[in-house]
């Protein structure tokens, strides 16, 4: 009983310090080869940590009028994503400690909630900047997080359970169910959601660069460790979104369940980030730039994929 114990806990561990620790090496690996793409010598692969590091070490300022959500909502955003990275199948395809915690909806409800907070603090800090930023996120959120939770809650029909663990067994098992119309839909949307929520998505924004902002310019006002954590916290995200599409809708296969295999799905998560970086960057260099409010378009167009996918998911299942 000890030794079983003791095992799920060196799981749950080893899960939780990898996708908090290697998280900004991806986001560096990315802005690398689509500078390298674009002729560029662009910044090391490492810079992200650089920068998390550079802010720690600053001073925290606090903009005059900000109040209890502005000053403690990055470290509770932070928590929260750290609870997600620890009910989805990222590094063990197996449950862990937490996992319990929630479900598929669940998770979309969590990722919810840190936008809501994020939205929050913005809207505390008093800045024009940090509210137009509020502003654009909220506009965009109900498609959005729609979309996820759509996505999540249609991708249960599959296997008749909310359990993302027990979903990516069944899809490893079954690699046909890949290829139905319901799957194909519901990665399509996925897909798209991941470009939007992670910033990849291409802006056109003449003269003020902040004119384009959306989750950046809700960053304007933090300083010091406060953006640290907030920086921290938009490279989990970024990783945890992404590990949902390779292990849930993409690539379900190859990961270890057994104690010690499971250090195997350190190589295999690398590799399978490594292609979708790779597909990733080629979009968002070859994707022409849209306007602001065609994100709208974007996200409705996700939504529809995500509704049709529940649609099919009811017809034929």
């Amino acid at each position: 009983m000890l030794n079983g114990y003791v095992e799920t806990l060196m799981m749950t561990l080893s899960q939780y310090f990898f996708v908090v620790l290697t998280a900004p090496l991806y986001s560096g690996i990315m802005t690398k080869l689509k500078a390298m793409i674009e002729s560029r010598r662009g910044p090391s692969i490492f810079q992200p940590y650089m920068d998390i590091w550079k802010f720690m070490k600053k001073e925290t300022l606090f903009p005059r009028g900000s109040g209890f959500i502005f000053r403690y909502g990055p470290y509770v955003i932070f928590g929260i994503y750290s609870l997600i990275s620890l009910i989805v199948p990222i590094l063990v395809p197996v449950p862990i400690f937490f996992t319990a915690s929630a479900d598929f909806l669940g998770g979309a409800i969590l990722f919810s909630l840190a936008a809501f907070i994020k939205i929050a603090s913005a809207l505390e800090s008093g800045s024009n900047f940090m509210s137009l930023g509020a502003a654009r996120t909220a506009s965009f959120i109900f498609l959005s997080e729609g979309t996820l939770i759509t996505v999540f809650f249609a991708v249960s029909l599959i296997t008749q359970t909310n359990n993302p663990y027990v979903t990516n067994n069944f899809l490893s098992a079954n690699p046909v169910q890949g290829l139905t119309l319901e799957h194909i839909f519901a990665t399509l949307a996925f897909f798209m959601l991941f470009f939007y929520e992670t910033g990849k998505l291409p802006l056109e924004s003449p003269g003020l660069a902040e004119l384009g902002m959306i989750e950046e310019g809700m960053n304007y006002e933090y300083s010091g460790k406060l953006l640290a954590i907030n920086k921290w916290s938009g490279h989990i995200k970024q990783y945890i979104l992404g590990s949902i599409l390779l292990n849930v809708f993409l690539f379900p296969w190859f990961l270890q369940s057994s104690f010690p295999n499971f250090l195997l799905d350190i190589p295999i998560m690398f590799l399978k980030w490594m292609l979708l970086i790779l597909i990733v960057v080629i979009i968002e260099t070859t994707m022409a730039k849209m306007r602001l409010f065609r994100i709208l378009d974007y996200l409705a167009t996700a939504f529809t994929f995500s509704i049709l996918f529940l649609a099919f998911g009811v017809l034929l299942g």
